[in-house]
């Protein structure tokens, strides 16, 4: 009959015959102390936590496999993690100060442009642009043709242009 891990005799002394092997071997493997006497004690956790199903015959093995879940777990998070820093660090450009203050120029700039459309141009350029509608849904809506609104964001696009040349 084989011991229960259950019992905190016995669950101790798996714990003395083998933790510290088992910290070197996750040392070795992952080069970080830290994390290998991190491993270790979750690992110990999960035995604990599953000492009814875990011959004592078996627990050292149980362990191995245990450990070397958790350490591909906290591998796989760790390239996560440094995904999401890079794209934060690529990013970083976009929210720099210098990248703000030029955004809030430019809509300056775009919204001056836009006011000094003709009202005819400009109410079809921000019907279409801003209202996203069509240019039959805005014919329809003016009482004109798709025709005269097609000349209508034609005109007001290339004034756009001209009156800014940046936009």
């Amino acid at each position: 009959m084989s011991k229960s891990l259950c019992q905190e005799n016995h669950f101790k002394s798996i714990f003395l015959a083998h933790s510290q092997e088992l910290r070197n071997f996750m040392y070795y493997k992952s080069g970080n102390l830290e994390m290998a006497e991190d491993l270790v004690q979750e690992a110990f956790g999960k035995l604990w936590e599953n000492c009814a199903k875990v011959l004592y015959e078996k627990a050292r093995s149980y362990l191995y496999v245990v450990m070397n879940n958790l350490f591909l777990n906290q591998v796989a998070h760790q390239k996560v993690v440094l995904k999401f820093e890079q794209r934060q660090k690529s990013d970083s450009y976009e929210q720099s100060p210098q990248f703000i203050l030029e955004g809030k120029e430019f809509k300056e700039r775009l919204t001056q442009a836009i006011s000094d459309l003709p009202e005819k141009q400009r109410v079809v350029f921000l019907m279409n642009r801003i209202d996203r509608k069509t240019y039959r849904e805005i014919a329809e809506i003016l009482g004109i043709s798709v025709k005269a609104v097609e000349k209508r964001m034609h005109v007001a696009l290339s004034s756009l242009k001209k009156i800014h040349p940046k936009i």
